[in-house]
């Protein structure tokens, strides 16, 4: 894969107990840690003499009190919304090794998924016999034409409403005009859904094809915004969508990040049209990196 320089802050500061659920090299790292607010004890400025050892008694040792537990500090959710003046955003990191969301900022708020639901068309062609390397280019490169072929081939709008029922999306909807695969409505919780079906399924085509995504789309929009752009070293695996032509700019990041794709991150955005994509995708990594911390 290809390295960017500049990219990402390090460190997780992935944990919000109140307020949860949300090119970089490709080699793997350390794993990513959640930062917890650790009480600091401070030494005297002298210490005095060391008295010496008392005689050992017969008494038993005392049971030693364990450290109170302090839990991961929460995202400010309005914070995160300050990153995207004037537009929505909403965020999730899952932690899979804990089995739970350690972030979540309007997990539940809809958009308009734009190449997200290239996951779902995806499985569908998989399902069905799909040429692997067509499947997976539309996924590394978000190539818009093959998505269109296949979702005709495989089902159209079925697609949506058959996986959604499969996965338990709640709030996934496949768009109003049938030919408009992209005009799919999600959530930020679908999709850390539609990730976790995939990592436990081991769906290693896709997931290959989201480990190989190309800096440029087939379109030449550059897609290492977001994820890629604040991973710092560490391992991911992204599909990233945006949409245009409308009232508004759409903006997603999604994938994977850390040894054994521990964490799932997805922040979906909308912007307002007057502001451009290159400021977007900046607003955007900035949101990916504010959840690490």
């Amino acid at each position: 894969m290809r390295k960017l320089s500049g990219i990402f802050l390090v460190g997780l500061c992935l944990g919000a107990v109140g307020a949860v659920v949300v090119t970089a090299s490709h080699s793997a790292a350390a794993p990513i840690a959640v930062t917890e607010a650790v009480p600091t004890i401070s030494a005297s400025p002298s210490s005095p003499p060391a008295e010496p050892e008392p005689a050992p008694t017969s008494e038993p040792p005392a049971t030693p009190t364990p450290a109170p537990k302090t839990e991961p500090a929460a995202v400010d959710a309005a914070a995160v919304d300050k990153l995207v003046r004037g537009g929505n955003v909403s965020a999730v990191v899952f932690d899979r090794e804990r089995g739970a969301a350690t972030v979540s900022v309007h997990a539940d708020r809809g958009y308009t998924s734009a190449s997200l639901v290239k996951l779902l068309i995806a499985l569908s062609a998989l399902e069905r016999g799909g040429p692997v390397a067509d499947v997976q280019r539309m996924l590394s490169r978000s190539d818009d034409e093959l998505a269109s072929r296949f979702w005709v081939t495989y089902g159209g709008t079925s697609i949506v409403t058959r996986w959604a029922a499969k996965m338990g999306l709640t709030g996934t909807r496949p768009p109003a005009d049938s030919g408009r695969w992209g005009d799919t409505r999600l959530t930020a919780s679908d999709v850390v859904r539609i990730y976790q079906y995939l990592l436990d399924h081991k769906s290693s085509t896709i997931m290959t094809a989201l480990r190989d995504a190309t800096e440029r789309g087939s379109d030449g929009f550059r897609q290492y915004f977001g994820i890629p752009d604040a991973a710092a070293g560490r391992a991911w695996a992204v599909k990233q969508g945006w949409s245009c032509c409308g009232p508004t700019r759409m903006l997603h990041t999604s994938g994977v990040l850390g040894d054994d794709s521990r964490y799932i991150v997805v922040v979906l955005s909308e912007h307002p049209v007057k502001v451009d994509y290159a400021t977007a995708s900046k607003r955007v990594t900035e949101v990916v990196s504010t959840l690490l911390g």
